[in-house]
C-alpha cells in the first residue's frame, strides 16, 4: 500500500507545482494593468489625469522635492529614464531642444524621473550630456509605475492642465513630441522655433 501512496502523492505535487507556474505566469507584472488601461484610454481620445501629481519626488541635485503639481500651468514632457539606459543616451538631445523651446516661451519644461538609479551616476549623465531639465528621483519606481512605466525610457505629455496628451515607450522622437505637445496646446510657432 505504502508503494502506491508515493506515486500519487507525486502526481499530487508535480500537479500543484503545474498550477502555481501557470498561475504565476498569467498574473500581470506590477505596473502592466495600469500601462494597457492608460494608453488604451489616451489612444481612444479619452482624458486621463496625469497620476501622482501630488507625489513628493526628490530632487536630483538639490535639496528638496518636487511635485507634478508643483508645474500646472505648464506643459510637462515627463520622461522615465536612468543613466545607464542607452536608448536615454540617444534621445537626449531631442529633450533637450524640446525643453528649450518650451523654455523660450514660458509654456512648459521636460520634466525627468530617474527611475531605479544612483543618484551620482544620474548626475553624471547629467553633466555629460548637458541636460538643462529638472530632473527628479523615483528610486522605488512609485511615479513610474502608476504611469505603467514598466522600462525605460517613456515619455508622457502632460497638458498645462495636468492631462496626459500622449504616451510613448522607449526612445521618443521629435515627430511624436511635436505632435503630442501641439495636442497639448503648445503653439505651432513655439515648436517650429530652431
Amino acid at each position: 500500500m505504502r508503494r502506491s501512496t508515493v506515486p500519487i502523492l507525486l502526481g499530487v505535487v508535480i500537479v500543484a507545482l503545474i498550477g502555481l507556474l501557470a498561475y504565476a505566469m498569467g498574473r500581470s507584472a506590477p505596473g502592466e494593468e495600469t500601462r494597457d488601461s492608460i494608453d488604451a484610454q489616451v489612444q481612444a481620445g479619452r482624458v486621463v489625469t496625469a497620476p501622482g501629481a501630488d507625489r513628493p519626488m526628490p530632487r536630483l541635485g538639490a535639496e528638496g522635492t518636487q511635485r507634478l503639481a508643483d508645474l500646472r500651468g505648464q506643459v510637462v514632457v515627463l520622461n522615465v529614464w536612468g543613466s545607464w539606459c542607452i536608448p536615454c543616451e540617444a534621445e537626449v538631445p531631442v529633450l533637450q531642444r524640446i525643453h528649450e523651446r518650451l523654455q523660450r516661451a514660458k509654456v512648459g519644461t521636460v520634466w525627468g524621473v530617474t527611475n531605479r538609479d544612483d543618484p551620482e551616476k544620474s548626475l553624471a549623465f547629467v553633466r555629460k550630456h548637458g541636460m538643462t531639465y529638472p530632473s527628479v528621483r523615483d528610486p522605488d519606481s512609485a511615479l513610474a509605475l502608476e504611469y505603467g512605466a514598466l522600462r525605460v525610457p517613456e515619455t508622457v505629455i502632460i497638458d498645462a492642465r495636468g492631462r496626459i496628451r500622449g504616451i510613448f515607450r522607449g526612445e521618443v522622437t521629435e515627430e511624436f513630441l511635436e505632435a503630442s505637445l501641439r495636442r497639448a496646446g503648445v503653439p505651432d510657432e513655439v515648436l517650429a522655433a530652431r
